[in-house]
């Protein structure tokens, strides 16, 4: 009886509850309305009308607008007061001019070397493109005075992300998407309760619904009591809103200013396997040690600042000390991606390293939901001679996301992309590695959440030392995984291929 209690009385199901009812008020509103009032009706109709059209001319993602008008277009009467209540990704006027103001502190926090950027034009030219693009698109520098650690298992990154901790003495900026109490996330916790008390700063942000299942409510609260200053971000509430939408998937760590993480690892003890949900997990990061470190500094900042509704001198927590030259490692740059700018940043740096590979490029991703131009890209690369290569999990940890992944194997495998899945567990690696040259780490899975409703992060290496480590690491990691065949493609049976299609057609809006 006490365990149906707690089960009922859990925040996820009262939420789920609440949100269930208002979903299912709403929709007999709408019938009732419908059913006495020949005028609600054509009302109803004209509305979803206009939102097909605004659909069609907006910014979107054509697969996510296909998403969506066959469902206004099936249910007429309600499908176009839905998407006012879950479609778009647009901010109040008060919410644009607080983002604005944001961003502008952010542009002006950053100040690009310009005998940097020179340096890698006269390097390569199409490196400078590619850098150029994310420079002036995401305002993030090139870098240089920068040495980067490549981690190919979350328990190499948990070991080096503890030392470096106790060895703060300014302040520690953390940001995750999940925490989860356990060994990593205690021990971690030890640590920045022994900081606050040595007099470091210590700041926390993490997402309300990335942890709805792993930390109590309030948890904020009882950090704050032990001296560290935390944040959530975008704490759900049980109404209907399209805002439920936007989470912060990010994985940040900074130290002093001069250290700073980041990859596809939260805080939870299966990132580091002292516990296994699904089989081995996979999962990687990189280390920044310079002045690289200052672009996630800002990106932290920038953050808490629009949570708190503050403007900060940014420049207090910069790592200035020029007496920390790294040896030249190639160019660095820490980029971040937002749902509300209109700029699909982290995707046009994945299709730039796809369409300029001309020797290989190899993927790792835990989800394959990709549009129709990634697809093309993908495809056009293997007919032209481009080794390309994917690895996906072989042990889901969705499985109806696993579905919609596999509903592309076909069609790629077609076209020469060779697919590969992890056979010891789960993969939640996202990396894109290209000509011994070209690499990018960070947060953004391939899937239609993390491209256009997330915000992500990542750090894009071109030349740095690194690379061959990721290289190494991809290499080794296809010795362990069974590549997907064209007949394993064809002999899935005709139901499950319905099926697949239906998913994969709604795929943006899971």
């Amino acid at each position: 009886m006490k365990k149906i209690t707690k089960f009922l009385s859990h925040r996820v199901v009262i939420a789920g509850v609440s949100l269930l009812i208002q979903f299912l008020i709403l929709l007999l509103m709408i019938t009732i309305f419908d059913r006495y009032l020949i005028y609600f009706s054509l009302a109803s109709t004209l509305l979803s009308a206009l939102v097909v059209i605004y659909i069609l001319s907006s910014k979107t993602n054509p697969s996510y607008k296909i998403a969506w008008i066959i469902p206004i277009i099936i249910f007429p009467i309600f499908g176009g007061v839905l998407y006012l209540f879950f479609g778009g990704n647009k901010l109040s006027k008060r919410e644009k001019k607080k983002l604005n103001g944001i961003y502008n502190n952010y542009k002006n926090s950053y100040q690009q070397d310009d005998t940097v950027l020179q340096q890698l034009k006269k390097t390569d030219v199409n490196a400078y493109r590619q850098a150029y693009y994310i420079n002036q698109n995401a305002f993030s520098p090139v870098y240089q005075n920068t040495k980067t650690t490549y981690f190919k298992l979350g328990e190499e990154l948990y070991e080096s992300m503890i030392e470096d901790l106790k060895k703060a003495k300014k302040f520690i900026f953390m940001e995750f998407f999940i925490i989860s109490e356990g060994k990593m996330w205690n021990s971690i916790l030890e640590i920045l309760e022994q900081k606050v008390k040595e007099g470091v700063e210590v700041r926390l942000l993490y997402d309300d619904i990335g942890c709805i299942m792993t930390l109590p409510k309030g948890y904020d609260k009882v950090l704050r009591k032990k001296g560290i200053k935390c944040a959530v971000f975008n704490p759900f509430i049980p109404i209907l809103t399209k805002r439920l939408n936007n989470r912060n998937h990010r994985k940040i760590i900074v130290i002093d200013g001069m250290v700073a993480y980041t990859g596809g690892i939260n805080l939870a003890d299966e990132y580091i396997n002292v516990i296994q949900k699904y089989g081995h997990w996979k999962d990687n990061g990189v280390k920044l040690v310079g002045d690289g470190v200052n672009s996630f500094t800002v990106m932290f900042l920038s953050l808490w600042d629009y949570i708190h509704n503050i403007n900060e001198e940014y420049h207090h927590f910069y790592w200035v000390n020029k007496e920390l030259e790294t040896k030249k490692d190639g160019f660095v740059i820490p980029y971040s991606d937002a749902p509300m700018d209109d700029e699909a940043t982290a995707e046009t740096i994945y299709m730039n390293m796809i369409n300029r590979a001309t020797n290989y490029i190899y993927i790792t991703t835990p989800y394959l939901i990709i549009d129709h131009e990634m697809i093309t890209a993908l495809c056009n690369a293997a007919k032209s001679g481009i080794d390309v290569r994917i690895i996906t999990p072989g042990i889901p940890d969705k499985k109806i996301v696993n579905e919609v992944t596999k509903a592309y194997y076909e069609l790629l495998v077609e076209s020469g992309v060779r697919i590969y899945e992890y056979q010891p567990g789960f993969i939640h690696a996202k990396t894109f590695v290209s000509d011994d040259q070209y690499a990018t780490i960070g947060t953004v899975n391939l899937d239609f959440r993390s491209l256009y409703l997330h915000f992500e992060c990542g750090v894009w290496m071109y030349q740095t030392s690194c690379i061959q480590d990721i290289l190494k690491d991809y290499q080794d990691t296809l010795k362990v995984c069974r590549e997907i065949t064209i007949e394993d493609c064809r002999k899935v049976g005709a139901f499950k291929r319905l099926y697949r299609a239906i998913l994969r057609v709604f795929a943006p809006l899971m």
